[in-house]
Formats: C-alpha cells, sequence, structure tokens
C-alpha cells in the first residue's frame, strides 16, 4: 500500500510521539525533550485555536514521517507565514520521496491559507537536509541569524527591572 500524506489526528498521537523523540536524538535534545501524549493532545487537538498542526506520512497504518507547523497569521508583507517547527521522516523511509510529499502537502496547505512564504530554520551541521530544502527549490535565508533565548538567561531577564518602563 502506497504512504498516504494527510493531516494528524488524536488516533496518531502515540506514533507522533515517538516520531518527535526519534528527531529530538537525531537532532541532540533529547536532554530536555518534555513533550507527553497528553501534551500533544491538549495542545494540538483539543485546544481552539491549536497550538500547532501537523501532517503525517501513514504507511498501512504506521507512521514513517511528520511535519509540524504553525502559523503566523500577521507579517511585514501583510499575510500568514506558515513555519515549519519539524521534518522528520524514519530512517526506513528516507530516499522514498516521503519528506518531499510532506513539504507537498505544507506548501498546499500554506497556498489554502493565503501564506506568502514557508519558513524553518534547519541544524548547520544537517548537510543532507540542507541539501533536501535546496533540492526542493528553498533557498538559505543568509541574512536572518537564529537566536534564542531560554533558560536561566530567559528567566534573569523576565526577573529583571525594565528600565524602560515607568513605575507603576
Amino acid at each position: 500500500m502506497p504512504t498516504i500524506i494527510r493531516p494528524a489526528t488524536e488516533q496518531d498521537i502515540p506514533q507522533l510521539l515517538e516520531l518527535m523523540r526519534a528527531l529530538a536524538e537525531f537532532e541532540q535534545y533529547i536532554d530536555v525533550f518534555a513533550v507527553t501524549e497528553e501534551i500533544l493532545l491538549h495542545q494540538g487537538f483539543q485546544q481552539d485555536p491549536p497550538d500547532f498542526h501537523a501532517l503525517v506520512a501513514d504507511a498501512d497504518g504506521t507512521l514513517t514521517g511528520m511535519l509540524v507547523y504553525y502559523i503566523v497569521p500577521f507579517t511585514a508583507t501583510a499575510s500568514p507565514t506558515l513555519y515549519m517547527k519539524e521534518l522528520y521522516v524514519t530512517e526506513g523511509a528516507r530516499g522514498q520521496r516521503v519528506g518531499e510529499g510532506l513539504m507537498h502537502a505544507a506548501a498546499q496547505e500554506a497556498t489554502a491559507r493565503g501564506c506568502g512564504s514557508i519558513r524553518w530554520t534547519v541544524a548547520n551541521w544537517n548537510e543532507a537536509g540542507q541539501r533536501f530544502y535546496e533540492r526542493l527549490g528553498a533557498q538559505a535565508n543568509p541574512v536572518w541569524v537564529d537566536y534564542s533565548l531560554s533558560g536561566p538567561a530567559l528567566s534573569a531577564l523576565a526577573a529583571s527591572t525594565n528600565a524602560a518602563q515607568p513605575p507603576a
């Protein structure tokens, strides 16, 4: 049976979580991975609007890939952007165009929602991923640098006094 690309459902949560864990191992952040089935259920399927959306590659009941995204509703172009947070294909399904199918479905979703672009980040060491995206026509952004603020630095900034705010 061929692989079908479709939106994830609540019934996919256990396998979706397995794929997310596999990606966390591959990208070397498994030590901070905190996603659970309960979190996926609530944030992806019970909330309105959901915090994320997911597409899955279904090979006869077995998920072989996923693409997790959310919509940034307003950007400088006055159109939404589909932000791809995670793309993962199991090792056994690589080379079978599963990733391409997931990206195609994401492009269709972006177009249907009126998005002007799809954006994502890829690890600088993930050369195979970079080649895959470039083969699809994507280009690395030479202008913007990806930053993050987390852990103690995030807590310290949140707890600090903001001199720009007048006293209450």
